[in-house]
């Protein structure tokens, strides 16, 4: 299936190569905002019902800017499809048809004011709750997005190794990011050795398993296009493992930061605390950090991975059989390495800590 699944977005992406006068015209994609519903029923096709509607929507964006065009949406029974009703925004692709008439097909709802909404509330709590230092993290969650857009996007997109573009990244927005977030201090030079120490213990346990599995990279529909569309430039079996780098990160920040935070403040309170005892001591927070944060690990990668899950509970195959599929399998790995960085982090950034000393006006 999944082999049928490539080859078809092969043939659609070399169809414009192989037939350079199509009679297919390029689409444009408008915005509009449903004025008015003129006609909704339930429709029976071929033993399915679904959702008819004809709409009249004013667009609002594009060449057919102030203009208003009827169209129909649900005469073609779709999984899950959508209900519109008046004043909502939404997307419609034109184009014309053999004939040169124009045709208008609504592809999805105008999201971005929610999207605004929900940003808003975040950057508002963060402030209000972090104050300077939520700034910080602001900042450095800017930089971060920066480093991801303008570098290792581009980077990966040209052809470079995905691995090298991680890790150089990682090089780049771990100081940055830590520093602002945490200031400039000791406690922060102490959680970046840790987590760089574990990035690069998850990166090749990552390679390891990548390879030991036979992971392609190809389980998802989006890497088969890639691969086509960038003529084979791309390097999707390290794509795998770079994200699993850059995933990494923002796990490694909380617990090698609060592990050095420990650390002080037990010398604080402390100051003749021998080191193996500062150790033990941290290590047993450590262990509680480790148990929340690998269920909280886990249960992320369950949240984004639900749909892939059901194939547990809805395939005839026996477990064994499942998780062998790379589509899963691929999940596994992603899973587990990235615990077991996060669980190595800890003893790594408490021993570090612990060998460091922390004048009493530190932060």
């Amino acid at each position: 299936m999944q082999k049928l699944k490539v080859l078809f977005l092969l043939l659609l992406f070399l169809f414009p190569f192989l037939f350079p006068f199509s009679i297919f015209a390029q689409e444009e994609i408008l915005e509009g905002e449903v004025t008015a519903v003129i006609e909704e029923d339930v429709m029976t096709q071929e033993g399915r019902q679904s959702l008819y509607q004809q709409l009249e929507v004013l667009i609002t964006k594009g060449s057919l800017t102030d203009r208003k065009i009827a169209v129909e949406v649900g005469n073609i029974p779709l999984t899950g499809q959508q209900k519109y009703k008046a004043g909502d925004g939404v997307l419609l692709s034109y184009s014309h048809d053999l004939e040169g008439n124009e045709v208008f097909n609504v592809s999805d709802f105008v999201r971005r004011k929610y999207l605004l909404w929900l940003f808003l509330i975040f950057v508002i709590l963060v402030i209000a709750i972090g104050r300077w230092q939520g700034m910080s993290s602001l900042l450095g969650l800017g930089i971060s997005f920066l480093v991801i857009f303008i570098f290792i996007l581009p980077q990966i997109d040209a052809g470079h190794d995905p691995v090298i573009v991680a890790i150089t990244a990682s090089l780049l927005i771990i100081p940055s990011t830590f520093y602002l977030s945490h200031g400039v201090n000791k406690k922060t030079s102490i959680a970046i050795i840790g987590t760089l120490l574990a990035l690069i213990l998850t990166g090749f346990l990552a390679k390891f398993f990548i390879q030991a599995a036979r992971l392609t990279g190809f389980a998802s529909e989006e890497a088969g296009f890639l691969q086509v569309a960038k003529q084979g430039s791309l390097n999707i079996r390290g794509l795998i493992l770079a994200g699993i780098i850059i995933g990494a990160l923002g796990i490694l920040d909380d617990i090698t930061v609060a592990q050095a935070a420990i650390v002080q403040q037990l010398k604080e309170a402390n100051p003749k605390a021998h080191k193996k005892e500062l150790f033990f001591r941290a290590m047993k927070v450590g262990r509680d950090h480790i148990a929340s944060m690998v269920n909280t690990l886990v249960l992320v990668y369950a949240g984004a991975a639900l749909p892939l899950l059901l194939l547990f509970i809805n395939n005839p195959l026996p477990f064994l059989q499942v998780i062998n599929y790379e589509i899963i399998a691929e999940e596994i790995i992603r899973t587990l390495v990235g615990s077991i960085g996060l669980i190595t982090a800890v003893p790594l950034t408490t021993f570090l800590a612990s060998r460091v000393k922390f004048r009493k006006t530190s932060s």
